[in-house]
């Protein structure tokens, strides 16, 4: 079988037109892409213990018998009951949306029913736990086995078996790191790391394989970077930009003044717009601080001068909004600029228009999504551009916008609080701008960390928020139930809530896997207040500004990074009530306990950031990880800040001695860059 990399699928036996595109669904279209798909998480199956010795908040199996055969109601879901003891003690179980198992499961048979515990009264308790016949268990015990996040007809099975194959080319992964590098950071052969990740053999293996591949990740986004910042120090400024009266007149009839600090950042980049070189800044700052009307100012500064200015958003809700806040702006200033917004989901006929005033130089202002990046997206005169929250936008997105014009100037918006050392790394082709100090006329967000039994409490303190006008936000960690992960999930979740509070309260769900026509829907009823309580995933993290929303609940907040789970908090606490985040975990354990608490201590988050960082051990297998965070796999920047340190000294090292990667030790390494940078390309097309 003569296969590279780059081969699409069907080059592996068994994988036909129709199974390529259930792989597709995952963005699996190439024997590269199949093996980065890396498992989510690994289960290891545990000898059965007696109920007596189970505790709350834990993943474990009993070897049981039922008592009686099983209940079935119907309450919203399909809720299936019953009893089991292991002839000491007793359990209860219960399934949603599982009516088969009443005429399965039988009360002469013994079963291994493996979830995570609750403890509801004096009574134990398994939500969903998986069920196996005890040979089948047995088999299973003391292996890490590979869970992968799947989609709709693509199962786990099918993707090892695939991976399987393919490894099975021993000759296919030729290692392109240099030896005497691996031999400096102590990393693994290429061969075996993608050998382990997939099926490990034990721990061991498994944690010397994901050290080397979140370096490879590291290592090729720094090298990306690297090109980014050789062509940013040698372009000239050939704007002709002066200070702008629009500006000026802007920040003096907000209803507000700028803070010391939005005062300070947007003195430097007016000079630098102004300046011989290019402008390359990114602007950090938590949720609320005021990036947006720097943003903005600029945007009108360049206008005024002549020339146009785009601002890219991740999410057609935001950029939405964006759009909706600039266009205000100008009509209530009287200022003489057009703006557009284009987004994927307009029509042909709408795009068409708005193209043509791109191009014609007619629209000054653009806001977008990826749309703004498209191929037919031509424009007349680009001389900045804007990318709100980078971590969601990979450095060859950014790049692209930036090809659109001649050498224009770029904003980075970033939310994500980063520790200032490895922001200079990760965004080093640019200078860094902190805008650390929020309005004056912010209320700070009132926090509590609680466990399970608080959950009654909660839903009661969101149904008086409502009552008294407000919104609420609860997110959960999944979008549907999953045999490998007990979390609460969206689509479950929000059918027992709207139980839970009055019929009057709209309770609806959101997660990233809905139809963007979909998501925007529920997110401009949500802020029209037509949905009092919003289910979500993360997908909110990035959102619109919902002033109304005063409440937000987080379960299985143990399942977060902390400067996500500050992040998710800084969607209320914008308008003038005051609001609420209720970070409620799953887990008892004192180090869960001492990570969240930082939470209630801290609304700072660079502040937050630094402890997680050093809260977070290197490598942690199993433990949370920062969605998201610039489209890495693998790797995270808090517990593998070391990693990403070695890796920018070893991109360096590389590139002082060899620029172009021309020496013969590093063909190999140039031609996965040149791969890796294709496969990108790709990405974006697609």
């Amino acid at each position: 079988m003569n296969i590279s990399l780059e081969s699409p699928l069907t080059d592996l036996k068994g994988i036909g037109e129709k199974t390529e595109k259930v792989f597709g669904k995952a963005g699996i279209a190439s024997i590269g892409a199949l093996l980065s798909y890396y498992p989510r998480t690994y289960e290891r199956f545990e000898m059965p213990v007696p109920i007596a010795s189970l505790r709350e908040g834990h993943l474990a199996a009993v070897k049981v018998r039922l008592v009686d055969p099983l209940h079935m109601r119907r309450s919203g879901l399909t809720i299936t009951t019953g009893l089991a003891s292991d002839g000491t003690d007793v359990i209860a179980l219960t399934w949603f949306n599982m009516p088969f198992l009443r005429n399965s499961l039988r009360t002469d048979e013994t079963y291994v029913f493996r979830g995570r515990v609750k403890i509801k009264g004096s009574r134990m308790l398994m939500e969903q736990p998986a069920v196996f016949h005890t040979e089948q268990y047995q088999a299973l015990t003391n292996e890490l086995r590979p869970v992968y996040p799947l989609v709709k007809g693509l199962t786990g099975t099918m993707i090892q078996k695939a991976v399987r194959q393919v490894l099975s080319e021993k000759d296919l992964l030729t290692d392109f790191l240099p030896l005497c590098c691996r031999e400096k950071y102590g990393l693994a052969e290429y061969n075996f790391a993608v050998e382990q990740i997939h099926f490990p053999k034990d721990e061991q293996a498994l944690a010397l394989a994901r050290k080397r591949l979140v370096f490879d990740e590291f290592f090729l986004f720094l090298l990306q970077l690297r090109s980014l910042k050789e062509a940013r120090e040698k372009a000239e400024n050939t704007f002709s930009i002066r200070k702008a009266r629009a500006s000026q007149q802007l920040i003096e009839n907000l209803p507000y003044s700028l803070t010391g600090a939005q005062q300070k950042v947007w003195n430097t980049i007016e000079q630098e717009l102004m300046g011989n070189t290019v402008m390359a800044r990114l602007i950090q700052g938590d949720v609320g601080s005021g990036k947006t009307i720097i943003s903005i100012l600029a945007l009108f500064t360049v206008a005024e001068n002549g020339y146009q200015g785009a601002l890219m958003a991740p999410t057609e809700v935001l950029a939405r909004q964006h759009y909706a806040s600039v266009t205000e702006l100008i009509e209530k200033n009287g200022f003489p600029f057009e703006a557009v917004l284009l987004t994927g989901s307009m029509t042909a006929k709408q795009r068409r228009e708005v193209y043509k005033k791109i191009s014609s130089g007619e629209a000054s202002i653009i806001v977008g999504t990826h749309a703004l990046i498209q191929e037919k997206a031509e424009y007349h005169n680009l001389a900045l551009v804007i990318t709100d929250e980078q971590h969601r936008f990979g450095v060859r997105q950014r790049e692209m916008l930036a090809q659109k014009g001649s050498s224009p100037h770029t904003i980075v918006m970033s939310a994500t609080p980063i520790p200032r050392t490895l922001a200079v790394i990760l965004y080093g082709d640019l200078d860094i701008s902190v805008i650390g100090e929020m309005p004056a006329n912010r209320l700070p967000i009132k926090n509590c960390v609680v466990g399970t039994p608080y959950r009654p409490k909660s839903y009661e303190f969101i149904r008086k928020q409502v009552e008294e006008g407000h919104q609420a936000y609860v997110i959960c960690p999944m979008v549907e139930e999953s045999e490998a992960v007990d979390a609460e999930n969206v689509i479950e979740y929000t059918e027992i809530l709207r139980d839970e509070l009055p019929d009057g309260i709209c309770v609806e769900y959101l997660h990233g896997k809905m139809k963007p026509i979909q998501k925007n829907e529920i997110m401009e009823r949500f802020l029209r207040n037509e949905i009092q309580v919003l289910v979500s995933t993360t997908v909110v993290e990035v959102g619109v500004n919902v002033p109304n929303a005063t409440v937000m609940m987080i379960e299985n907040a143990e399942r977060f990074g902390l400067a996500q789970l500050h992040q998710l908090r800084g969607r209320v606490g914008r308008g003038d009530a005051q609001s609420y985040c209720i970070f409620l975990h799953t887990m008892d354990g004192k180090d869960i306990r001492q990570r969240l608490d930082i939470l209630c201590r801290s609304n700072d988050g660079f502040e937050i950031a630094n402890r997680d960082m050093q809260l977070r051990g290197p490598g942690d297998l199993f433990g949370v990880r920062q969605s998201g965070m610039l489209d890495f796999r693998l790797a995270d920047i808090y517990s593998d800040a070391s990693v990403l340190t070695q890796a920018n000294e070893a991109v360096d090292e590389i590139l002082g001695n060899d620029p172009l990667l021309e020496q013969k030790e590093h063909r190999a390494l140039k031609s996965r860059y040149d791969a890796f940078m294709r496969s990108q390309s790709e990405q974006i097309s697609l």
